[in-house]
């Protein structure tokens, strides 16, 4: 399996973020390209039911009563099977919307991003994990797929700016260590955690509640190797509730300091 390394040298830095007209106000790594690559250019896909979950999302999203975003592909649209009654204990009562679609890559989250999907509302906490389609799908080199991770961060921060984000390490996929996913997926998470100012955004890597001490993904918690069964949205609801109480503790703090 062989994934392109399609970078130049550093010859046109910032180069994707000028042709997408992003805000370049994060502390990044900014690598240089000789094309804008697809992770960072927002598309829809042509299937039919990619359509309607986005019709039917916006739906929900027009309601308004959004406090709790998580943004993502299959693993977070899963959230509504193999998760939904750890959804319902965890973030029911928290006026959570799932922008999950299966086999995203980060120009569809992009793409739905600027297309009503974050429109009127302004929630608490929006968590975000995309990526592992990029390298599943499409082989993309890591570099790209941060790139695409960083243009949703900028979406994020410009049209929401008073919800913070929980980034999140795209998890482990393939059974062990040595597995090229797994190599591409830890080489992802290596350059994203450096867009955390730890103010507005935040990152969180989940990865080792899923491994053994050898660095093998639990086939207890991921069957195939990629998408949490029960146990797993368990297990990840459960990695992620300390910073999300205290995250959602400081956003309910800044709100009571506005009232006064």
């Amino acid at each position: 399996m062989k994934f392109l390394n399609r970078r130049t040298p550093y010859l046109r830095c910032l180069a994707i973020f000028f042709a997408l007209g992003s805000p370049l106000t994060l502390p990044t790594f900014v690598p240089a390209f000789d094309r804008i690559p697809a992770a960072v250019t927002p598309v829809p896909r042509p299937e039919a039911w990619w359509t309607t979950r986005h019709e039917h999302t916006l739906a929900r999203i027009r309601e308004g009563g959004v406090d709790l975003l998580m943004i993502g592909d299959s693993i977070t649209q899963g959230w509504s099977a193999e998760g939904r009654h750890v959804w319902n204990s965890y973030y029911g009562h928290r006026r959570a919307v799932n922008l999950g679609f299966s086999g995203d890559c980060t120009e569809h989250v992009l793409w739905r991003l600027n297309h009503g999907e974050i429109d009127g509302i302004t929630p608490k906490l929006a968590i975000v994990m995309i990526g592992t389609n990029n390298t599943g799908a499409r082989r993309d080199p890591p570099e790209e797929t941060a790139a695409g991770i960083q243009a949703i961060l900028s979406t994020l921060r410009t049209a929401i700016p008073d919800t913070k984000i929980l980034l999140l390490g795209v998890f482990p996929r393939g059974a062990s260590v040595d597995d090229p996913f797994r190599q591409v997926t830890v080489a992802i998470n290596n350059l994203v955690r450096t867009y955390a100012d730890n103010r507005q955004i935040f990152f969180l890597d989940l990865s080792p509640l899923f491994l053994d001490n050898q660095g093998r993904l639990s086939q207890h918690l991921m069957p195939d190797y990629l998408h949490p069964n029960e146990q797993g949205y368990q297990v990840w609801a459960d990695g992620m509730e300390d910073i999300l109480t205290r995250l959602w503790g400081e956003q309910r703090q800044r709100d009571k300091w506005k009232e006064g």
